[in-house]
């Protein structure tokens, strides 16, 4: 059996998937993509930061929503090559239940052909002419320390920290700092006092930004560079 367990679901109004285990829905009730928009990407200042090479990285991958807004603006800033993505994500979400999630978001669904078809054919490594994408299935307090990358930016992704503390431990938000490039960002929906202090301590300048829909504030961090 592959690593990570599958995920079990229940489908909120919209067609909002939400995580029987953790009791909490997989993106915004308030608009998924434009969740992705304001808190991954214009929390890690992008697409204005993107250029040849630019590496991502996330934690919680679920239904691929944000790699998929990612690769829309990549394409609409016209970087050359193919961006580089890598999640990790500990409890995946068959292709069937991804397919059913991005539904909701045309222009994500436009672009996840290469998603959909590599996860049904069982592939958790995605190439194509503008992406180059690896979703690590496991619990990332053990498969991101031997991770050999560095990332440009982080998508901090995981569930609520209330219900998912273990991915906003500051160990393992240690390891988000140690794999990150100088002058690395990193972004997330929570503004949780304990999570922003762990980035600080993980070398991070911390700050809160406005956050989306109902929530007052989230947080964007930098590495010096």
């Amino acid at each position: 059996m592959e690593q990570g367990q599958r995920t079990e679901l229940t489908w909120a109004g919209g067609g909002v998937p939400v995580s029987t285990l953790f009791d909490d829905p997989y993106f915004s009730l308030r608009g998924g993509l434009a969740e992705s928009r304001h808190v991954f990407l214009a929390g890690n200042d992008l697409p204005e930061r993107f250029r040849p090479g630019f590496h991502i990285a996330e934690l919680g991958f679920g239904t691929g929503l944000n790699m998929l807004a990612a690769l829309v603006a990549w394409r609409a800033a016209g970087v050359a090559g193919p961006l580089r993505f890598t999640s990790f994500e500990a409890f995946p979400m068959s292709a069937d239940q991804i397919a059913r999630a991005l539904t909701a978001f045309p222009e994500a669904e436009a672009v996840a052909g290469p998603l959909l078809r590599a996860w049904q054919d069982g592939a958790r490594t995605i190439r194509a002419d503008d992406l180059e994408a690896e979703i690590i299935l496991g619990d990332a307090r053990q498969c991101l320390p031997g991770w050999p990358g560095q990332a440009d930016a982080w998508f901090l992704d995981g569930f609520s920290p209330a219900k998912n503390p273990e991915l906003w431990a500051p160990d393992l938000l240690a390891e988000v700092g140690a794999h990150t490039a100088p002058g690395g960002t990193a972004a997330t929906y929570t503004a949780a006092g304990h999570v922003r202090r762990a980035l600080a301590a993980a070398g991070f300048a911390v700050e809160r930004r406005a956050g989306y829909g109902g929530k007052r504030h989230m947080t964007a961090a930098r590495r010096p560079g």
